[in-house]
């Protein structure tokens, strides 16, 4: 397989970190989106929203979106599991994912705070208070549904959580991970968030998190 993606690229982050977690090796096509290396024709012939990532199966298909390709590798490499096994729990870890993925990302990203400068006259100040906001915003809407997932767990008489669900990485931890790290690169205060720091430690405590986060790419120093 091969993984056309930009190191720091949250979207990006999360699909290296699920192709870590099942152990399937791939090429790492370096896409620089700082440059616009994502919009020229030798990356565009692949994926027409010109976005990163985009994952190039063994067979061809490209597929693009992360959250798609993640589900992918997940069914077609089903072990380690990154959804549970009952649709109840597989809707929670779903739904703690896409909190990061469609509420707090997609507001965030680097085509949106260049757009806020460059077309909206926005200023570094107000580009950092409105990434400031939004980011602290979700997480902390993210802590609250960890804490009611919580709730929920201890009346079942379920073990408390030591990721976002359970005590192995799900696909909520993938979108987790990369989202706390770009907090934490813009220096988002990430305190009375005890849950949601908590389940980002267990995680980084594991190898395959470590392999995947943006210092260890190759790209990482252009």
């Amino acid at each position: 397989m091969q993984l056309y993606n930009y190191f720091r690229s949250s979207a990006s982050y999360r699909v290296r970190i699920a192709l870590q977690l099942k152990g399937l090796d791939y090429d790492y096509l370096p896409v620089h989106l700082v440059k616009g290396e994502h919009q020229q024709p030798a990356y565009t012939q692949h994926v027409g929203d010109a976005l990163v990532p985009t994952l190039v199966t063994d067979d061809g298909a490209a597929l693009s979106q992360s959250m798609a390709i993640i589900e992918y590798l997940d069914e077609t490499h089903p072990t380690p599991p990154l959804l549970p096994a009952t649709p109840l729990a597989r809707a929670h870890v779903r739904a703690l994912a896409q909190m990061v993925a469609c509420d707090i990302h997609p507001i965030n990203n680097l085509r949106v705070l260049k757009y806020l400068v460059r077309e909206a006259g926005a200023s570094e100040d107000t580009k950092n208070a409105w990434y400031h906001h939004w980011t602290r915003s979700g997480l902390e809407a993210f802590e609250r549904q960890l804490a009611l997932l919580a709730q929920e767990r201890a009346s079942q008489g379920l073990a408390p959580s030591v990721m976002c669900w359970g005590d192995t990485p799900t696909l909520a931890d993938c979108c987790l991970v990369p989202q706390i790290f770009n907090a934490q690169r813009f220096k988002v205060r990430l305190d009375g968030l005890p849950l949601t720091v908590g389940a980002h430690d267990a995680c980084m405590a594991l190898p395959a998190f470590q392999k995947a986060q943006p210092s260890a790419c190759p790209d990482s120093e252009a």
